[in-house]
């Protein structure tokens, strides 16, 4: 079996916009997300700039027996898909009856974790933690709260790949609508925002230092750039196969074509080359499309030195240098667990407006990124067919391609 695959709905809950209706203007305008958390500066970070998001208030949605398994990836991710069900037409009426899977790119709940401890140091008596710390605590925090409250009857699993999660989840989903294993299956990604979920990451020295202008600190490609910055937040993606979009009268905002995959199998931080080569020439060749048909890239690029130019590398090697690039990073920073499919919901937002979304702060390119097309304002272009990037930590790399849908 070999099945068309659509998307039917995306919800986006992010620092650039609560809902597709903020992001979308964020996109026009290329409006930063950024901001300097005193809160990190109080705790011990070296670097205390992040893309903001704030805890969502779900009492009006949700009981508070639902509620009480919910940590923060959670809580963001029931509001994406709640956004994303109603553009796809979805209730829970018809998910109860209607197989539909979840697969969900998550790859931390730092920060429920280190609050279940305190109680537990507090109290000095684990039976006065509370019941819901133990699904809070959890990577699968989000399949298991998703699953129960939209009662849903497919697959149910987490998906942990680093920066890479969220693209993957897309990209496992599609396969098995593909081979006729599920009808539709909820994908996304999810990222938590709290002072605890990146202090490891930031003793690396990893991040930018940019503290006297926040907004101007995330520069994926420029020469200029000093590390990267976290973020967070969820995305989510309906994606159903074309009998069932047509069969329920479901919107089509595109057809997935492609997904690519590779693992670097060299350092554990350090990208690669040859991996991210191999990713998006898999993601073409799977596609069937040829590289001229590409009509834009939302690269992966972080904002670190090294990973930029391997990218910019990567891109020129496989797709030369006139197709239009940017990268999304220089506006919402580092979603991470939630990039892989926030950005595809950006670029599908595009597609339907046709614009590119400009990548912010590039001034002064390098010579790997020279050597490629990078969109520096808002530029007006039809785009027919986009590829996603998403590389991670352990080598693990994803490339999606994504086409208007055409009868």
């Amino acid at each position: 079996m070999d099945r068309r695959v659509v998307i039917t709905g995306i919800g986006l809950y992010s620092s650039i916009g609560n809902g597709k209706k903020e992001v979308l203007d964020s996109l026009r305008k290329g409006k930063s997300g950024i901001v300097y958390d005193k809160a990190r500066e109080e705790i011990g970070y070296r670097s205390c700039l992040t893309g903001m998001v704030e805890d969502p208030d779900l009492k009006p949605y949700l009981s508070r027996r639902e509620r009480i398994g919910m940590h923060q990836p959670a809580m963001f991710a029931y509001m994406s898909t709640m956004e994303a069900m109603e553009q796809a037409k979805l209730d829970i009426d018809f998910l109860k009856k209607n197989e539909t899977g979840i697969i969900y790119g998550n790859d931390s709940t730092a920060g429920a974790v280190i609050n279940t401890i305190d109680k537990l140091r507090d109290r000095g008596d684990t039976t006065l933690i509370g019941s819901g710390d133990i699904f809070q605590n959890m990577n699968c925090t989000v399949n298991m709260s998703l699953s129960t409250i939209y009662k849903l009857k497919g697959i149910n699993i987490t998906l942990s790949a680093a920066c890479a999660s969220g693209s993957h989840s897309i990209g496992m989903g599609y396969l098995l609508i593909k081979q006729g294993l599920q009808e539709r299956v909820v994908c996304g990604g999810a990222q938590e925002i709290n002072v605890y979920s990146m202090a490891s990451f930031d003793g690396l020295g990893a991040f930018s230092i940019g503290h006297d202008a926040p907004t101007k600190a995330s520069k994926p490609f420029d020469a200029n750039r000093d590390g990267l910055i976290p973020s967070g937040g969820a995305a989510t993606l309906i994606i159903e196969s074309l009998e069932s979009a047509e069969k329920r009268g479901a919107p089509i905002l595109g057809e997935i074509l492609g997904y690519g995959f590779s693992s670097n199998g060299d350092h554990i931080s350090n990208p690669n080359f040859d991996g991210q080569y191999r990713s998006l020439k898999m993601s073409l060749e799977q596609a069937g499309v040829s590289a001229k048909s590409i009509d834009y890239v939302n690269a992966h690029a972080t904002s670190t030195p090294v990973g930029d130019s391997m990218e910019a590398q990567a891109i020129h090697s496989i797709l030369g240098s006139d197709v239009p690039v940017s990268s999304t990073k220089s506006m919402t920073g580092h979603e991470c667990w939630m990039a892989g499919a926030s950005e595809v919901a950006y670029s599908i937002l595009m597609m339907q407006n046709d614009f590119i979304a400009p990548n912010i702060n590039f001034e002064n390119p390098d010579e790997d990124s020279k050597k490629i097309n990078v969109i520096p304002e808002f530029k007006e272009k039809k785009i027919d067919t986009f590829l996603s990037n998403s590389f991670g930590f352990g080598g693990t790399n994803s490339s999606l391609i994504v086409k208007k849908f055409v009868k």
